[in-house]
């Protein structure tokens, strides 16, 4: 068999050369590819035949699995069964790049590890391919990783249907494992991501506020919430919108309100809520009963996560509403007004975290 060698720029994808290597991998063959770490071999996962050929070129036994890499955060669903808010927050934090983890996989009683690449070329191919697919390092078990594609053809050459150059890889490392089926993350094999950024994260609590357009209660939430925190690193804090546009900035009310307070709040972004946003967090702040129902209905493994942030605020006798009301296209008093409730819960929030 002779090995085809294409080459594809990380800058200008060729998207056509990438189709062509994905369907070499959707037959059941192999294609040496570049990610960030050390060039890998890509086989379709799901195929008996490709993974035993596959074991064969790398010479590796049968009781070592393969990783598999997959193109985006919310994939780790797909193969593991629910997995710890631990390891939502290390996938967040540390994907894409060089870090496999280890989770219980949906096979009962096996594990897997995965993988989110940070190389552009890498997250095509892995994306066009259709499939899990298996990426161990390319090269015979016991030798060094494969840092370029001539590097990785000198033992593959014939052995592998393709080889995609992208030249030579940014890190030169294999990626951290990380065993994440224990208590604390576990390191399998040392890499670029440490132990203590691991366990910092890990440990780190995650508090999302979130309203409609994250333009102004979700974001006068997250900015009186920092000033509270007083700089503590050991909590991850942000806001989203359940239709938020994309990108936009917080109306100039809810800019002026958190100035009065000695918060600068010019450069916020809107972000709309994921899926991964909600899996991590170990407290959601919703602003109505509405967007709480909106919550754990895209979610509902959120369920038990999930709170109205006036709960934790006074609230007088007479009081039938615990929504937070929204200001926009109201006037400055509105916004102070919106803004003294959410300030009050947040240093009752302060407390509890």
């Amino acid at each position: 068999m002779k090995t085809k060698r294409v080459a594809i720029r990380s800058s200008h994808i060729d998207y056509d050369l990438i189709n062509e290597a994905a369907q070499v991998i959707q037959n059941g063959g192999l294609v040496v590819f570049p990610t960030e770490t050390v060039y890998g071999i890509a086989a379709n996962f799901d195929d008996p035949k490709a993974l035993q050929a596959l074991r064969e070129v790398k010479q590796r036994a049968d009781t070592k699995p393969f990783s598999v890499l997959i193109s985006e955060k919310e994939a780790i669903d797909d193969l593991a069964v629910p997995v710890s808010l631990a390891t939502y927050k290390i996938a967040d934090a540390f994907w894409p790049g060089p870090l496999t983890v280890v989770v219980p996989s949906r096979t009962k009683g096996q594990t897997i590890g995965l993988r989110m690449p940070d190389h552009p070329v890498a997250l095509a191919l892995v994306q066009h391919a259709g499939c899990p697919v298996a990426a161990p390092s390319a090269n015979v078990e016991g030798e060094s990783p494969a840092r370029s594609c001539d590097e990785a053809l000198k033992k593959l050459d014939g052995l592998v249907e393709m080889a995609i150059d992208a030249g030579p890889t940014s890190i030169g490392q294999s990626s951290t494992v990380v065993d994440l089926t224990t208590v604390l993350p576990k390191i399998l094999r040392p890499g670029p991501v440490t132990e203590k950024e691991l366990d910092e994260q890990a440990r780190k609590k995650s508090v999302l506020f979130v309203c409609t357009g994250n333009s102004c209660r979700s974001v006068m939430a997250e900015y009186l919430f920092r000033e509270a925190l007083q700089g503590r690193k050991d909590v991850e804090v942000s806001s989203a919108g359940i239709s938020a546009f994309l990108n936009g900035g917080p109306t100039p009310e809810t800019i002026a309100t958190l100035r009065k307070e000695g918060v600068d709040a010019t450069r916020h972004r809107s972000r709309c809520l994921t899926r991964m946003m909600v899996k991590k967090s170990d407290l959601i702040l919703a602003m109505t009963s509405m967007h709480r129902y909106q919550i754990v209905n895209f979610e509902p493994s959120a369920n038990n996560r999930t709170y109205l942030l006036r709960e934790f605020a006074k609230i007088s006798s007479g009081a039938y509403d615990l929504g937070v009301p929204d200001p926009i296209g109201q006037g400055a008093q509105t916004y102070d007004d919106c803004a003294s409730i959410i300030k009050e819960a947040v240093q009752k929030i302060v407390e509890l975290v």
